[in-house]
């Protein structure tokens, strides 16, 4: 057996890289890196691949070894080529994500590293610093000193934990869940309806609340709403806020739904997955007025950070009610129990293995500090405002709403035919094009095409870009 034993010990050690592999894989790691972001501004924004990267297929896994180099051509041919690219500044459909370099560095020495950051007593240091990353997004919700929170692979898990806590709070058993009712409006992110399925309220009452002009919850109708629920049996449970919806950026009116809340002791959650980090702008304060009142919120470090993507994060003004609704203990973890100076992020989600994710956050924000962030999003916001102007320069736009935070969203009305078939064609002829790329909507049955700013590479000169390819594909297609 032992020579056995010593065989396999031959064959695993190959899983542990000498220092000269360890440098050649990064120089050449880094090498493809600094290629690709020195010629980003080069690259499309989009590009429309028949292959679809299918050539991935073509490296199975198999006994034997690859080599490196050859990996990386497939990379570049197959991921980073084909489809949308998330980096470009030329990006500004759905919400763009962020990609910051120094996150890149964090994730490496997380990795490097490997510390596991689901109890504060296997690695005190890295609780601490995740913590730290919770309580600075608390302090900027407007939250007191018992908040909590964890950081999340993005808004959909930080959604689902926050309507469980709502659910656990409320103290609602099964035989509740279908006269249970949920608040929210059509331009909640689809994930909400999905959390709801995923924390067993399958069977709940998911009210729809009218909107005014610019799609915001019409606190008239959501008072009334409550009221004939409950003196029709029903049990209110949770109010779902906007602050920046997806689809068209509208901030629901917080101070007003918060107060609402508090008069029939509902548990109020703010999605400002998108919208949260402007509050570091006077103009995201002043919009987002009310947000403090909510029980919770959920707030992307990949969105308005522009942190890598998989960085969401959840925010409870209460944090024993989120303790309460996560933590479970378990034999084996009984050691852990001892060090309590810090709340354990496994304590509150339903993660117990998980990754450093708060090092890359920690890391920007340490090396840059927060003013080149609050600049960047003080920029976007700015530079939808330009782009709302200028996009009314062309002869048969059609705008919505002013922008309330970085998306606006807008039409071509043809002089002759339909209007949402020219638009499908023209969303697709700028995808085809792919020197930039924007999204499209639909609103009532009325296509429109969407313009979401909040990458930091995006600056003034890629939306004169935006504004000349919009210009050229109408005259193309008209």
């Amino acid at each position: 057996m032992e020579q056995h034993i010593k065989k396999l010990e031959q064959q695993a050690r190959k899983l542990e890289t000498s220092t000269k592999e360890r440098k050649s894989l990064l120089k050449q790691a880094t090498d493809y890196g600094e290629d690709f972001l020195s010629s980003l501004a080069q690259k499309p924004a989009y590009v429309d691949s028949e292959s679809m990267g299918k050539g991935v297929y073509e490296l199975p896994f198999e006994e034997k070894p690859k080599d490196f180099d050859h990996l990386l051509a497939v990379l570049k041919s197959e991921v980073d080529k084909p489809g949308l690219n998330p980096a470009s500044g030329k990006h500004a459909g759905y919400i763009p994500g962020g990609g910051l370099y120094p996150s890149a560095i964090a994730d490496y020495l997380a990795a490097v590293t490997n510390r596991y950051t689901g109890v504060f007593f296997s690695s005190p240091g890295a609780v601490r610093i995740e913590n730290m990353c919770i309580r600075w997004m608390n302090d900027l919700i407007g939250y007191p000193k018992g908040a909590s929170g964890n950081l999340t692979s993005g808004g959909s898990i930080a959604n689902l934990i926050a309507l469980v806590a709502a659910r656990d709070d409320s103290d609602i058993k099964a035989k509740d869940f279908s006269q249970s009712v949920i608040y929210t409006t059509q331009q909640v992110h689809h994930c909400v309806v999905k959390a709801i399925k995923f924390a067993g309220l399958r069977e709940a009452t998911l009210q729809t609340i009218p909107m005014d002009s610019r799609f915001r919850m019409k606190t008239d109708a959501l008072e009334e709403q409550i009221k004939a629920d409950r003196k029709d049996g029903l049990i209110p449970l949770t109010i779902f806020a906007s602050a920046g919806t997806t689809d068209l950026g509208a901030v629901d009116p917080l101070n007003k739904i918060g107060d609402i809340a508090n008069r029939h002791n509902i548990w109020f959650h703010v999605d400002a997955a998108y919208g949260g980090f402007f509050l570091l702008t006077d103009h995201g304060k002043e919009v987002m007025s009310g947000i403090e009142k909510s029980d919770s919120a959920t707030i992307d470090p990949h969105k308005g950070l522009f942190l890598p993507y998989g960085s969401g994060a959840l925010l409870v003004k209460d944090g024993k009610k989120l303790y309460d609704s996560q933590h479970m203990s378990a034999n084996y973890l009984q050691d852990t129990y001892k060090a309590t100076q810090e709340a354990s992020p496994a304590d509150l989600s339903p993660e117990l293995s998980k990754h450093f994710r708060g090092l890359r956050m920690w890391l920007p924000l340490q090396l840059f500090g927060v003013q080149p962030f609050r600049a960047a999003l003080e920029e976007k916001l700015l530079l939808t405002r330009y782009f709302y102007d200028k996009i009314q320069d062309i002869d048969g736009i059609e705008v919505g709403p002013d922008p309330e935070l970085s998306v606006a969203f807008f039409r071509y009305v043809p002089d002759s035919g339909d209007p949402n078939t020219f638009n499908k064609k023209l969303v697709n002829e700028i995808h085809r094009d792919g020197r930039v790329f924007l999204s499209s909507t639909h609103l009532n049955g009325t296509i429109y095409l969407r313009l979401a700013v909040l990458n930091f590479r995006t600056h003034l000169e890629d939306i004169d870009l935006i504004l000349s390819v919009l210009r050229e594909k109408i005259n193309l297609l008209e």
